[in-house]
């Protein structure tokens, strides 16, 4: 398969010139997942994942400073912390890259917003993928989606089941639940669309 680019390789390619994205800000609290609204909009319609998802996901995953020196210091005190604008960690990258053949490294995360966003893309598409086409009625698809990113996709199909999450998980659903509408005016300010693929 040596010198075949993937379908993944092939639509992250045209983003091309990501020279003017945003690195996030130095400043605790200075932090807006909106600043990437266009590269969600962009990579969940290349990869026909919910953009509404993906932009959820990225405001709850915005509890800590995402500014690459702040990681750096972060990962020599906590060396598996996880990086960048969508807070990946090292082993679910990994498995990203190995599956779509990505060429950027882990570490491209926290220097690369816009490849931040697509890798958690490319994540919640393959969670989705995993997900059983019949599940409890409790969760929306996209929940247990973004419970999988949160959790794990072991955790996802049991929650999917019927098994109830634990305390984190479920603080992370109503995070999610609360960001939902500011993340889909975010997107209709963007031009893009509130939501679409993953029903």
């Amino acid at each position: 398969m040596a010198g075949r680019l993937t379908v993944a390789q092939k639509r992250w390619s045209p983003l091309g010139d990501r020279s003017g994205v945003r690195t996030p800000p130095l400043r605790p609290g200075g932090y807006d997942p909106a600043d990437y609204g266009e590269y969600v909009v962009r990579s969940a319609g290349e990869l026909e994942v919910s953009p509404l998802l993906v932009m959820t996901v990225l405001h709850n995953e915005a509890y800590k400073p995402h500014h690459p020196l702040l990681e750096r210091l972060w990962q020599w005190w906590k060396p598996g912390a996880a990086f960048g604008v969508a807070n990946m960690h090292r082993a679910t990258f990994e498995e990203v890259r190995r599956t779509h053949g990505l060429s950027e490294r882990w570490q491209d995360l926290r220097d690369d917003p816009a490849f931040a966003v697509h890798a958690a893309a490319l994540h919640l598409r393959d969670l989705d993928r995993g997900l059983p086409g019949r599940h409890v009625r409790r969760y929306t698809r996209d929940e247990l989606v973004a419970l999988g990113y949160n959790a794990g996709e072991r955790n996802m199909r049991a929650f999917a089941r019927g098994v109830p999450p634990g305390p984190m998980a479920r603080s992370y659903l109503r995070r999610y639940r609360t960001y939902r509408s500011r993340a889909a005016k975010i997107l209709a300010d963007c031009g893009g669309p509130r939501d679409a693929g993953l029903g």
